[in-house]
């Protein structure tokens, strides 16, 4: 047996330890299918003398990826007796070629269609930290297959938050690229304004090396200024913060002046003035989508999904015009807003995760709260990492705050090589 195989079977082994909670994380889990993979790596990677950037890394993907022989059901079972993929769709075949190893199919709140995490029929898992709280989503159960330790990425979807929001639940690093830079086709879509790819994993330089195969580039080569320029928003991302994560952002910030960091004050008030233009969107186009199916999923949807899919029937053609080209000013602002800074930062999170019994009984607004700082750079087409805050955390073991940073459109390389550089802090 290889040492590949090896490592994939005792991660087979966790998986079937967590006994009846491993369904509220994967979807599919077909050990014969994960070895199979591992064995084809082994002899991949035996051709290509330890050339392969993500050799022998165990990758959960998304419910939402295509992969050949798969079915696709992203959450719901509205789609549990659609066909089976014929082929890999363009990112799991380049995870594939350069040595990852395919580790399941994740759940995730149904269409991906929420910030929280909840999912009536496959379960909903509490995050790592405390298992009576939101796992955070829609990507939930990459995170946790991430977090527990069972695999080293995660591939994930980022329509309004939902790689960095279940990123920053439990303590990970989660990248919302650009969405040009990673391809959307074979990816079950939601909202294509919105709509992007990305990847989860405990440590940056994992989240990195799978960003540089899922957009197929590499980082360009540039001496790093010692100190950076950042923006620190003021009229949006650090309203009505919680005092926890008040306290995170706040140490956050003193330490990066305290490295030589500049931080300067920016107004980005027309981005929260903005956000109903997402609450729009994003219904209206899954609306397009689901459509012909809302008499099925009145029995067989997520009551709380399918309220949020019916409100883009009640718009009007005047308000969703409206609405994209208050969408493209917003981005021209905040592109115009950002030049000269290396990045903004803000918290990922305005609050701490709420129960999942909070969540359940007031979806709207802990959804809301779950989604208002990601979803503003959504909004601004920005890329955008959520990092976890070690040292912020109470004690030993707690849940850390999370930290964002972001750049407009385009700016995924030098975004990534700040965030090296904001990482060896060790914030």
């Amino acid at each position: 047996m290889g040492q590949l195989v090896a490592k994939a079977e005792a991660a087979i082994a966790k998986v079937t330890a967590l006994g009846e909670k491993a369904s509220a994380i994967f979807v599919e889990f077909t050990p014969a299918r994960i070895l199979a993979d591992a064995e084809r790596v082994e002899k991949l990677a035996a051709k290509a003398g330890g050339r392969l950037p993500l050799e022998g890394l165990l990758v959960s993907v998304k419910d939402l990826y295509d992969e050949a022989s798969q079915r696709t059901t992203a959450g719901s079972r509205l789609l549990q007796d659609r066909d089976t993929a014929t082929q890999d769709c363009p990112i799991v075949d380049r995870i594939k070629a350069a040595g990852g190893i395919p580790f399941g199919r994740t759940s995730m709140s149904e269409f991906a269609f929420s910030g929280v995490g909840l999912n009536p029929h496959h379960g909903t898992p509490g995050n790592v930290f405390d298992e009576d709280r939101i796992p955070g989503g829609s990507t939930s159960g990459g995170a946790l297959s991430v977090a527990l330790g069972l695999c080293d990425i995660a591939l994930g979807t980022d329509t309004g938050g939902s790689v960095r929001i279940p990123a920053a639940v439990n303590g990970l690093y989660g990248f919302k690229p650009s969405q040009d830079a990673v391809p959307a086709e074979g990816i079950h879509p939601l909202a294509p304004t919105f709509d992007t790819a990305g990847p989860l994993a405990a440590d940056l330089e994992t989240t990195v090396r799978a960003y540089a195969v899922m957009s197929a580039s590499e980082a360009s080569i540039t001496p790093a200024p010692a100190a950076r320029r950042l923006a620190l928003p003021l009229g949006a991302f650090v309203n009505d913060l919680d005092t926890a994560t008040a306290r995170h952002f706040e140490a956050a910030a003193a330490a990066l002046e305290k490295a030589g960091h500049r931080l300067e004050e920016l107004d980005l008030g027309f981005l929260q003035d903005a956000i109903g233009v997402n609450r729009i969107i994003v219904p209206v186009e899954a609306y397009r989508i689901y459509n012909q199916d809302l008499e099925r999923l009145e029995t067989l949807g997520d009551p709380r999904v399918l309220k949020r899919i019916r409100f883009g029937e009640t718009l009007s053609t005047a308000e969703i015009e409206e609405a994209y080209g208050l969408r493209a000013e917003t981005v021209r602002r905040f592109d115009a807003a950002l030049a000269g800074y290396d990045a903004l930062i803000a918290p990922t999170l305005r609050t701490e995760p709420p129960t999942i019994a909070e969540t359940e009984a007031e979806f709207d607004r802990c959804n809301a709260a779950m989604l208002r700082n990601t979803s503003l750079l959504n909004l601004a087409d920005a890329c955008a990492l959520s990092m976890p805050l070690r040292k912020t955390a109470d004690q030993p073991g707690d849940r850390p705050g999370a930290l964002m940073l972001a750049a407009p459109k385009g700016q995924d390389w030098p975004l990534l090589d700040l965030a090296r550089q904001l990482d060896a802090l060790d914030l």
